[in-house]
């Protein structure tokens, strides 16, 4: 039943696809970030539907008389700089009779993301990205939530199999990430109702985050929970909800559980944080070897640990966003990727510096800034695992171009206009007149 109801959602929206590109791109989002077909048992578990909507879109995109430029940030040249770059290094490979499988699934991403930024452009189209990420990532955070309460936290939660989410610590870090845009969501829903199911969400992903039995969980939700803290404009009641949500939350997980996180005190006798060490310098002593170009994709062999490890017989994965980023594709890879996350950054601090006093564009300062709190906890969870294109970052660093240039296309204008109305002409510069203004227009720097 499941897999019938799938596919009919999905061929069923097609056709509007050709009517609206963007609905392409979002069902594109929904597919490869939910994986809605994984829930079944049947046929549709193996039907190529990103395919088919990925062709559609394209198909749609190509036909489409409505704008459909790429919008050329310095984000945007950074993230096709770091996609050229992952290109070089696979043909430098160490095995490229073996990197076929990673790499085409890595260039699908980076080509849709080039295709949603093409096609997302409105302020409805943004949150409706938004929206379908965390309808996409709420399912599993409610689910694992009810799961984690049923079970009093004794099992621990699992992602969909098969997915950049299975694991347990990598479903853990995209429930994180989720917690902010929700809020987001919920500074924008005029509904009660949809406001109290929210805050319902809220609660249910942050339980099911920590009966993932992650510890790296637990170090990103503290990072990105000191963040919000930061950024809030309301400290004491944000500082008096955390000290009463946490410790009942703390509280109701079992023994075991507070069993685990007390080994991150005592990394040096913990296997797994080991291995993990173990790997890190296997990638760094790669990256050594080979500076520019790393190993390429799937370095993770025996023979490579044999080589560049500190104990060749432990063979583990990256675990690491950075470390990964720095054996599979060098210095220069790690520089690309840290680039396109500071970039990204600053494109989301110019939003807020640009629209913190104007109210119209609150929705655009409170956006940035919840894409910002899920940002660090990806950084820092990602630290700990290997999800270096996981597809989400980039889907919101997308979010953030797009709202940067919308803002900032919507000044130019708002000043243009006003220029012409006070009859200032040619008379007076525009960069003048921005200063003049309580909110300058500045260069793109971000």
């Amino acid at each position: 039943m499941r897999d019938i109801l799938v596919t009919l959602i999905i061929f069923g929206c097609l056709p509007y696809i050709f009517k609206r590109p963007y609905i392409g791109a979002l069902m594109w989002v929904l597919i490869s970030v939910m994986n809605p077909h994984t829930q079944g048992w049947g046929f549709a578990t193996s039907f190529p539907f990103a395919a088919i909507v990925a062709a559609v879109t394209m198909a749609a995109l190509l036909f489409t008389k409505e704008p459909k430029n790429l919008p050329l940030t310095s984000a945007i040249w950074a993230f096709i700089a770091f996609v050229f770059w992952l290109n070089v290094t696979s043909l430098l490979s160490l095995y490229p009779d073996e990197i076929y499988t990673q790499w085409n699934k890595v260039m699908k991403i980076m080509l849709m993301t080039v295709v949603i930024c093409m096609l997302i452009k409105t302020k409805q189209q943004v949150q409706l990205l938004i929206l379908v990420i965390v309808v996409s990532l709420g399912y599993y955070g409610v689910k694992g939530g009810i799961f984690t309460i049923r079970t009093a936290g004794e099992e621990m939660v699992w992602g969909p199999v098969g997915t950049f989410i299975g694991g347990n610590n990598e479903i853990a870090l995209a429930l994180i990430m989720t917690i902010p845009l929700m809020h987001y969501l919920q500074m924008i829903s005029r509904k009660p109702w949809a406001r109290h199911g929210l805050t319902a969400a809220i609660l249910l992903c942050a339980v099911a985050a920590l009966g993932t039995h992650s510890r790296g969980a637990l170090v990103a939700i503290a990072a990105m929970a000191m963040f919000l803290w930061l950024k809030s404009g309301q400290k004491v009641r944000l500082g008096l909800l955390l000290v009463l949500a946490v410790p009942p939350l703390l509280a109701f997980m079992p023994e075991r559980w507070s069993q685990r996180m007390d080994t991150i005190t005592d990394y040096e006798e913990d296997g797994s944080v080991q291995g993990r060490f173990n790997a890190w310098w296997m990638a760094y002593n790669l990256a050594k070897d080979r500076p520019l170009t790393g190993g390429g994709f799937e370095v993770i062999t025996p023979e490579l640990f044999y080589r560049y490890a500190p104990n060749p017989t432990d063979v583990h994965a990256a675990h690491s966003i950075y470390f990964q980023a720095l054996g599979e594709h060098g210095f220069v890879g790690l520089a690309l990727y840290l680039l396109l996350g500071l970039l990204t950054w600053n494109t989301g601090t110019w939003i807020i510096r640009h629209t913190r006093n104007l109210e119209e564009y609150k929705w655009a300062s409170n956006l940035a800034t919840m894409i910002q709190v899920s940002l660090i906890g990806f950084a820092t969870g990602g630290a700990f695992l290997s999800l270096l294109y996981f597809d989400v970052p980039y889907y919101l660093m997308g979010a953030m171009v797009a709202t940067r240039v919308l803002i900032e296309k919507e000044l130019r204008e708002k000043t243009s206009s006003v220029v012409v109305k006070k009859g200032y002409g040619s008379q007076r510069p525009l960069g003048q007149l921005n200063r003049s203004r309580s909110q300058p227009i500045a260069k793109d720097s971000g």
